[in-house]
């Protein structure tokens, strides 16, 4: 695999489980009074667009999608649900979520940097958005911690 596909496959994977775990959330919490529901609602639209520019961005390359693992988003289900079941409070969800997103921008971060020389600047600059908009989105989370 080349390094341009490498990245594109890394940000259409860490788009498609945003949308996944935002929308196993909001599932969760649909029935909850929770304020940071709304954050979440938009936080969603972003990840969508970021997978719809993701698909389009492997379309151009010619580039097969391949979804994240099965086990991954078991894993993230079965730890909302035990997180959620514990304490659903908007501080507990928003500490979450904060923890999981820090995660996506250090990998995401790691992977600028390895391929910033090697890869297509739009590519980078495409992945260099995608961290952006999580960055921004921790931020609007820590008003709930």
């Amino acid at each position: 695999m080349n390094e341009n596909t490498e990245l594109l496959m890394h940000i259409y994977q860490s788009a498609e489980m945003g949308v996944y775990t935002t929308t196993n959330l909001l599932d969760i919490l649909k029935n909850k009074d929770n304020k940071i529901k709304t954050i979440l609602q938009k936080e969603l639209k972003g990840y969508e667009k970021y997978l719809q520019l993701s698909e389009k961005y492997l379309e151009k390359y010619d580039i097969e999608s391949k979804s994240s693992g099965i086990m991954a988003k078991l894993g993230s289900d079965i730890g909302m649900s035990i997180e959620t079941m514990k304490d659903n409070s908007d501080s507990r969800i928003a500490s979450m979520l904060i923890e999981g997103m820090t995660m996506g921008v250090l990998e995401m971060t790691g992977k600028i940097e390895t391929y910033k020389d090697i890869c297509n600047k739009d590519i980078i600059s495409f992945a260099e958005e995608l961290k952006k908009f999580q960055e921004s989105e921790i931020e609007k989370l820590k008003t709930y911690v």
